[in-house]
């Protein structure tokens, strides 16, 4: 039982990297999974499907987002931010990738919309990419470190809930903490991020990189800048924007928000009513297949943890930690993390799983409850960039394969697991140990 997840990844991992649909991919898995647990093929996919409900939620708002996305850039305002992003920062590549690092991690903390910035602010920036030769990955990895860095570091909006769920998760399982020092136990994984990011952007990714179009290589576009002035109709955008966010932060609910967002979208006329079959359409066009795949990746998550699959493999881990040193169990903790997380794809469902059975193992190893929240944290953390069936992956491909020019394994996923995940695991091991 305790090979069940780890084949089950393989065969995600080896599917996708084969290109063949994520989807399909995680459902092939799911299958195995059952398969191995003495499940028939017919009652893996019921329990597959039994699951898919607890992603229900994200999937519905993601579609939504989608939809408001589209009406966002029919409104034209996208046209000025591209505009003026060509004036500043044509030629500065470095620059541009840092900037949109930026704003991704305010997405997390001071804005906390997560994902729904992407579709709004990337497809129209892929002609200006294209002209200056950047590397579609390196924007990827800055995507994904916004994404992700600073909920693993900052305790406001999205890092608030991923520390609070590691505080909760000691503390019932016998190990008292602070929020503080649950904080401050991330600092030293969170800051490898940062190394990641920046070997990403000033090594891996510096080189000109024209995207292949049909297997062959295209010349970049040029880019034609229509002069567009700000008027009424970008001015109302404004304000669906805002009063979207606000709704979004006062509920605490991502559907509530965009619903708000489409409705003042149509109601201010910014978007005519004729338009908006074709404004749902190319929303779905745009976010559906996230949405598919979470709700798969979830169903996927139910078939490993119903099974008793996760379980199995962290307790024969622990078989394996007797008269090892910490520095042994430390290492092979944070890998049983990053086989579990990949497989789930969500760092925030993987914790409270994992804590259980980390806590005793830590408490009978020696090691310190800021050790301890460090290797829940990082293992937690561990594979969120680089999963296939992870919102911090499906994410800056949905923007960035806007024109279809963009692969999510290997141009999203492969380069943000190296660049993320090799660091995470360094660092929180020797954060483990120090601390």
């Amino acid at each position: 039982m305790e090979w069940v997840v780890v084949v089950s990844v393989l065969v995600m991992t080896i599917l996708s990297l084969l290109r063949v649909n994520v989807m399909l991919a995680i459902i092939a898995a799911a299958i195995v999974a059952g398969l191995m647990a003495g499940l028939s093929v017919v009652e893996s996919i019921e329990m597959l499907v039994g699951g898919m409900g607890g992603q229900a939620n994200t999937a519905l708002s993601y579609i939504l987002l989608g939809v408001f996305a589209i009406a966002i850039s029919y409104s034209g305002i996208t046209t000025i931010l591209v505009n003026y992003l060509i004036r500043v920062l044509t030629g500065k590549k470095t620059m541009m990738v840092l900037a949109i690092a930026g704003v991704a991690s305010l997405s997390q903390n001071l804005v906390p919309v997560h994902i729904a910035f992407i579709p709004i602010l990337i497809p129209p920036l892929l002609k200006l990419f294209d002209n200056m030769r950047l590397d579609r990955r390196a924007v990827a990895t800055a995507l994904t470190f916004g994404l992700k860095a600073p909920y693993i570091m900052i305790p406001a909006g999205f890092g608030l809930i991923f520390h609070g769920i590691i505080f909760s998760s000691m503390e019932e399982n016998g190990v008292a903490v602070t929020m503080n020092e649950v904080a401050m136990a991330m600092l030293i994984p969170g800051a490898s991020m940062v190394i990641g990011l920046l070997f990403a952007v000033f090594i891996s990714y510096r080189k000109d990189r024209v995207p292949l179009a049909n297997g062959e290589e295209e010349k970049a576009a040029s880019i034609e800048q229509r002069e567009v002035t700000f008027n009424r109709k970008h001015l109302l955008t404004i304000v669906a924007i805002i009063g979207a966010l606000v709704v979004q932060l006062v509920t605490e609910n991502l559907i509530a928000g965009a619903l708000t967002g489409i409705i003042l979208m149509f109601g201010f006329f910014v978007v005519p009513f004729r338009k908006g079959e074709n404004a749902v359409s190319e929303g779905i066009g745009m976010m559906g297949l996230i949405a598919f795949v979470m709700l798969v990746a979830s169903g996927y998550g139910n078939v490993l943890k119903e099974t008793g699959a996760v379980d199995a493999l962290i307790e024969s881990s622990s078989g394996f930690l007797d008269n090892n040193g910490k520095a042994v169990i430390a290492l092979i903790l944070l890998l049983v993390g990053l086989v579990v997380t990949i497989g789930i794809g969500s760092s925030f469902g993987t914790i409270p799983i994992i804590a259980a059975l980390y806590v005793p193992i830590c408490l009978a190893a020696g090691f310190s409850p800021l050790a301890t929240a460090t290797l829940i944290g990082t293992a937690g953390a561990l594979g969120d960039a680089g999963s296939p069936a992870s919102d911090s992956t499906l994410g800056p491909t949905s923007g960035l394969n806007a024109d279809g020019r963009h692969n999510h394994i290997w141009d999203t996923c492969v380069p943000t697991f190296l660049h993320y995940n090799i660091p995470l695991v360094l660092f929180g091991w020797i954060a483990s140990i120090i601390l």
